[in-house]
């Protein structure tokens, strides 16, 4: 199987020595071409280049410069200079500077460029190699506990899952128990639950405390993607099918960690690639002919049960165990009501800085409707909830007024008087049983909405104030302080 050429980035103002250098290497080498420093920022940030040649006589900044500046952001490249100058102090100062790997004196022969080159390019295989086996012996055994346990250990106790929010006896603490457990090992992860529950941010929270943590995370959400583009993305393209060359998420997260979000809608082809990554480790760019080897962590996101869809033939049965080492269910938010007056107060706080608006916090009747309520929409319905709250708030104490109707009409609390209507609704019982139920929410409703001003709310409702009392004393609805509703009449 044939292995995928080096790119080679070549900078000179003079487009004849371009031309020269690229004929002398273009035979083993991807060749690319800057005639300035500008140019060659711009191809380094889109392709994966090897090997860069700089010519130090540069319009704008030197060879040196421009080497220095690369050596921040890409110190595996290997960085060569053709100059003209032979001064051992400056080419001392050139190597610390910018760690120039070796200088090619003017006037260059070809030969001996390509050479060069070749040793570069082999010097660029080796130096990840060596990483990659200097970080699999890098923790030998030792008397009690191997040095890669101890580092697990560490990552398990100490960031990344700070981020995700909860109450202390949340049900999504077994959950975090065991990502934490898995995080420190190289398999791949299965994230399932319904749309919004925040599994990029746990697939995010693992990656900050595995022994990847220092290589780059990336995330893509395949719904609704066409399969082309879903292609492109990740296993890259050559030029002339996209238009340019592309380097896809794949070998982007080479030596990282790769989320893709919606793994349940790939197709059958692309099922079959994701496949050969996590057995083979290995891909085939659109429109290319050689095999990209990569070695990222996958972690995969799907709200719907990857085991029915093979059972239906739609997912492939080999994938699915591939992915699923690692299986983590998120419960949905209407299953975390006791998270949710810390989850409602932290986005308020989100939502308040990034508006610009002072709020504190919310007052207890609102704290309730919202920990009442079911949320299908799980944390983006409550995101969204809780910003048009603010919108429309007049004081930094968020009440139960500003909640949106579907909200205020929902059960009010674990003992609160209609409790059982949702089950009474969608079961057996008479006309009147049911009628009454549906009353019982909307007089609740009414009411929050007016701040519990029983005249603006018997106006609304088309009833007098006594015809309003009789109902609140028939079923019982007490306002926030719990004083009787009906001992008290407000204008």
């Amino acid at each position: 199987m044939a292995s995928p050429r080096p790119y080679v980035l070549l900078i000179d103002d003079e487009p004849h020595s371009l031309a020269a250098m690229r004929m002398a290497l273009e035979d083993e080498f991807e060749i690319l071409t800057a005639s300035d420093t500008t140019a060659a920022a711009a191809l380094m940030a889109e392709e994966w280049v090897q090997v860069v040649i700089c010519d130090q006589r540069m319009p704008g900044e030197t060879g040196v410069q421009f080497l220095t500046t690369l050596r921040e952001s890409w110190p595996e490249t290997v960085r060569l200079l053709i100059t003209g100058y032979t001064d051992p102090g400056a080419m001392a100062d050139a190597i610390n500077e910018a760690g120039i790997h070796q200088f090619i004196a003017k006037p260059w022969h070809p030969d001996h460029l390509l050479m060069v080159v070749r040793n570069a390019a082999r010097l660029f295989t080796l130096a990840r190699e060596n990483e990659r086996l200097s970080l699999e012996m890098r923790h030998l055994t030792t008397t009690s506990e191997t040095r890669l346990e101890k580092r697990r250990k560490a990552l398990r106790e100490g960031m990344g899952f700070e981020t995700i929010l909860r109450a202390p006896h949340s049900p999504l603490n077994p959950v975090l128990a065991a990502a934490r457990q898995f995080a420190t090992f190289d398999v791949p992860v299965l994230l399932t639950g319904e749309p919004g529950t925040g599994k990029a941010q746990l697939a995010r929270a693992m990656h900050m405390v595995s022994l990847r943590s220092d290589k780059p995370f990336y995330a893509l959400s395949l719904a609704g993607m066409p399969e082309d583009l879903v292609a492109a993305e990740l296993l890259g393209a050559k030029r002339g099918v996209m238009g340019a060359n592309r380097i896809g998420l794949f070998q982007k997260a080479d030596r990282g960690t790769l989320y893709l979000s919606g793994v349940d809608s790939l197709s059958p082809a692309l099922q079959l690639a994701l496949l050969r990554v996590l057995t083979e480790g290995a891909f085939t760019p659109l429109g290319g002919q050689e095999t990209v080897t990569t070695n990222l962590r996958l972690m995969a996101g799907s709200h719907r049960d990857l085991a029915a869809l093979v059972a239906e033939g739609q997912f492939r049965p080999d994938l699915y165990y591939a992915l699923s080492v690692a299986d983590l269910p998120i419960p949905p938010l209407r299953a975390r009501r006791g998270d949710l007056a810390v989850l409602a107060q932290h986005v308020l706080a989100e939502v308040a800085a990034r508006h610009g608006k002072l709020a504190h916090g919310f007052e207890p009747a609102a704290l309730e409707f919202l920990e009442s309520y079911d949320w299908p929409g799980n944390l983006r319905e409550l995101t969204n909830e809780i910003t048009r709250m603010l919108i429309f708030a007049q004081d930094s104490v968020l009440g139960a007024e500003l909640i949106s109707r579907p909200i205020l009409q929902g059960p009010p609390g674990e003992a609160g008087a209609d409790r059982s209507a949702q089950a009474v609704l969608t079961g057996d019982g008479t006309l009147k049983d049911r009628v009454e139920l549906i009353e019982m929410r909307i007089l609740r409703e009414t009411l929050t909405r007016h701040r519990w001003n029983k005249s603006r709310a018997a106006g609304e409702l088309g009833l007098s104030r006594v015809g309003l009392r009789a109902k609140l004393e028939r079923y019982g609805i007490t306002d926030p302080s719990g004083r009787l509703v009906a001992d008290e009449e407000e204008d």
